[in-house]
């Protein structure tokens, strides 16, 4: 594995005022705070700021150009990595004490980045591969897709949102609206001359709006355990327990002694608190995941076992639609809606809008969704000098134990963002 790798960045926008910025913790410097600076090559490591909300020191601003241009750039192995894109001006990052980075915020009207259009990618590269997913997990914002290209010449593609995306998801929350009276359309956030900019996810319309989806599982819990009362709930952990199985008993969802309070509509959505929130038990902390991808993805009243099959997501008129209509509106169908959104069966289709590979050469990231398209990944046959490992294929899935702790950090990180101080 190498010690660097290439990223490129297009501009598939129609702006030429496009800005990117990359940032992480480098595995290779004790884990330092690190952004590139707006050359693409320079590493910026921040110094102890003297106070809270310091700026940076350093440009970090990468401009892309006019439409159509790539600009290659070169990180080290990161941790934590987020490919940051934004139209019209560059993004404005912060220091903290730690030093930490002050990012920017969906949910915070004084951010000085509020009215600007933005979004960004997640990646991981160390020393055993590099990983990199699309996210709507926080917000659904810029187009970005995703292409990796291995040292065998194989690839992998994530489509994302074409250039209309935003629209056509705004329109689908305006329209569900219509149909159950539920505050999705609440979720669009406007920009100064009445455009859509962005749409936040049920779990951040509710920080902005704690009544926001107040009881809205409320029917669908009661239901569902209800069904779990005297019939099994089934759980391939895809780990070393196995298949689980619980029951409801005196109103508690028990796997062997692992229990599980009903959980509320906020604790559906934000997948991390009530029965969700994780602990020192490693069994249950593997169920946790599959619980919330059934909530979400509303499958727990037509499945028998879980996780359950892509053709049973999202199907009852209570669930997860702006998860639903996100999918929806991706040219392949992929990428993280919300947090366990990487939970799939054995051998079933990758949700989240990731790609990964031992050997990278090369990761292109497109912002903009001028050319977005669906493309099969390219195979390369191995030859026996590779040691009988076979190159990535289309639609591989990882292996299923992997996923939890490859996202692992990635959650880490989004959790402690969210307790920084402004």
């Amino acid at each position: 594995m190498a010690s660097t790798l290439s990223i490129a960045l297009q501009n598939q926008t129609t702006s030429s005022t496009v800005y990117a910025f990359i940032t992480g913790r480098a595995i290779q410097n004790n884990n330092a705070l690190f952004l590139l600076q707006s050359d693409g090559k320079t590493h910026y490591y921040p110094a102890e700021p003297p106070s809270i909300g310091s700026p940076l020191t350093q440009n970090c601003a990468i401009p892309l150009g006019r439409p159509g241009s790539t600009i290659t750039v070169t990180i080290p192995q990161i941790a934590g990595g987020r490919i940051w894109f934004s139209i019209g001006a560059p993004l404005t990052f912060r220091l903290n004490p730690g030093p930490a980075l002050v990012e920017p915020s969906v949910t915070n009207p004084s951010d000085p980045n509020f009215n600007i259009s933005w979004g960004f990618c997640e990646f991981t590269l160390n020393s055993r591969e590099l990983y990199a997913n699309i996210s709507y997990v926080d917000f659904v914002g810029l187009p970005i897709s995703l292409d990796l290209t291995n040292s065998s010449g194989a690839t992998q593609h994530v489509s994302g949102l074409p250039q209309n995306g935003l629209d056509t998801i705004c329109s689908g929350l305006v329209a569900q609206t219509a149909t159950d009276k539920q505050p999705w359309s609440s979720l669009i956030v406007k920009d100064q001359s009445g455009r859509n900019l962005r749409v936040l996810s049920p779990n951040n319309g509710i920080v902005m709006n704690h009544s926001m989806f107040s009881d809205y599982y409320e029917a669908y819990v009661a239901r569902t355990w209800a069904r779990f009362t005297g019939t099994p709930l089934v759980v391939d952990t895809q780990a070393g327990f196995g298949t689980v199985s619980g029951q409801v008993s005196n109103n508690l969802l028990s796997f062997s002694g692992k229990e599980f309070t009903r959980p509320r509509t906020a604790d559906i959505f934000s997948c991390s608190t009530g029965p969700f929130a994780t602990g020192s038990d490693p069994e249950r902390n593997v169920i946790i995941p599959r619980l919330a991808a059934a909530f979400n993805r509303s499958t727990l009243l037509r499945a028998d076992r879980f996780p359950a099959p892509l053709v049973d997501h999202y199907k009852d008129p209570v669930t997860n639609h702006y998860s639903r209509i996100v999918h929806a509106a991706n040219l392949d169908g992929r990428g993280y809606a919300f947090p366990y959104d990487d939970v799939a069966p054995a051998g079933g289709p990758d949700q989240s809008g990731e790609v990964n590979d031992p050997n990278p050469r090369l990761l292109t990231v497109a912002v903009g969704g001028a050319n977005a398209s669906v493309q099969a990944s390219r195979v390369v046959v191995p030859q026996t000098e590779d040691n009988g490992q076979a190159a990535m294929v289309s639609g591989r899935q990882p292996p299923v134990a992997a996923k939890p702790q490859r996202k692992f950090l990635s959650r880490l990180m989004a959790r402690l963002r969210s307790f920084r101080k402004k």
